[in-house]
């Protein structure tokens, strides 16, 4: 199938962490003349402005948190509870971030109870039955969403190096499809969320399960064929296996739309100089777009 439509879906939360502490390490806050720190947005544009340069979208969007409590805290209230309040100088550059992504006419998306994740999860399987779409992030969560017009580009060290992912790419590479991914995770768990799955199993015994048995029914139903140590460790755990599956799996019914009109690639050159300027932006022609 052709499409002419190139849709990139943009993590605004990880881009905006990133950005952050790739500065905050040296104390480089960047705080203009009204006080205000903003290392994380200017880097993150730089990043935006890269990804855009590197793969041309006819169309982009930026998806965002809203809040720390979502539906997944509802059922594991533990949920990233050993995350860290955000430091002082990147908490006013949240609102921040979404007013330049805003002077920049790029829709800012995000809806309370759900991550960015799954405003990006919905978006890319509203779009891609009629566009290719890309979606930006550093999160490698985000491969469970792989499919036939989906790729998933996951920024890594320094600007404009990323590892590109495809649908039909990935089996080969990881030896589990992308929807395995989130039983995979729901065995091994995931300590950066703070849910701990099968305690006792790691990536290499849950890949080993997983291309064995293809899914978590699948491991319970043979699961005599098991080693008596495996079989007991998720008999413990059972209960939290099915619940760490829940919490693993990208919400893609969350209730959020954006129409490909607003989200149109096109930068009003005058409105984007004013709000670079009036932060103070140094050298942003050169640094950030590149020109």
């Amino acid at each position: 199938m052709t499409t002419t439509n190139r849709i990139m879906l943009v993590d605004g939360m990880a881009l905006l962490f990133r950005a952050f502490y790739a500065t905050a390490m040296s104390n480089y806050y960047m705080i203009n003349s009204k006080g205000m720190p903003t290392n994380g947005v200017y880097g993150m544009l730089k990043h935006l402005f890269t990804a855009i340069d590197t793969y041309q979208p006819t169309h982009v969007i930026c998806c965002w948190d809203m809040g720390s409590k979502t539906f997944r805290n509802d059922l594991f209230p533990d949920y990233k509870a050993n995350r860290s309040s955000p430091p002082e100088e990147l908490i006013p550059q949240f609102d921040l971030a979404k007013e330049v992504v805003e002077s920049l006419d790029i829709p800012n998306v995000g809806t309370v109870g759900y991550e960015a994740d799954d405003c990006m999860g919905t978006l890319s399987r509203a779009y891609s039955e009629h566009s290719q779409v890309f979606i930006l992030t550093g999160d490698q969560d985000m491969l469970q969403l792989l499919e036939p017009n989906i790729s998933v580009v996951l920024l890594k060290k320094g600007y404009g190096n990323y590892a590109q992912y495809e649908e039909s790419s990935f089996y080969e590479e990881k030896g589990i499809t992308p929807q395995q991914m989130v039983d995979l995770k729901a065995l091994m768990g995931d300590s950066s969320d703070n849910y701990p799955g099968v305690r006792g199993i790691g990536e290499k015994t849950a890949l080993k399960l997983l291309m064995q048995h293809e899914t978590i029914e699948g491991i319970l139903e043979n699961i005599d064929q098991l080693t008596k140590g495996q079989r007991a460790k998720i008999q413990q755990d059972l209960d939290m296996l099915h619940l760490s599956r829940k919490l693993a799996r990208i919400n893609c019914e969350a209730d959020v739309d954006c129409s490909l009109e607003d989200a149109l690639f096109f930068i009003d050159e005058n409105r984007m100089a004013n709000k670079f300027n009036e932060l103070e932006f140094k050298n942003w022609q050169k640094n950030i777009i590149g020109s």
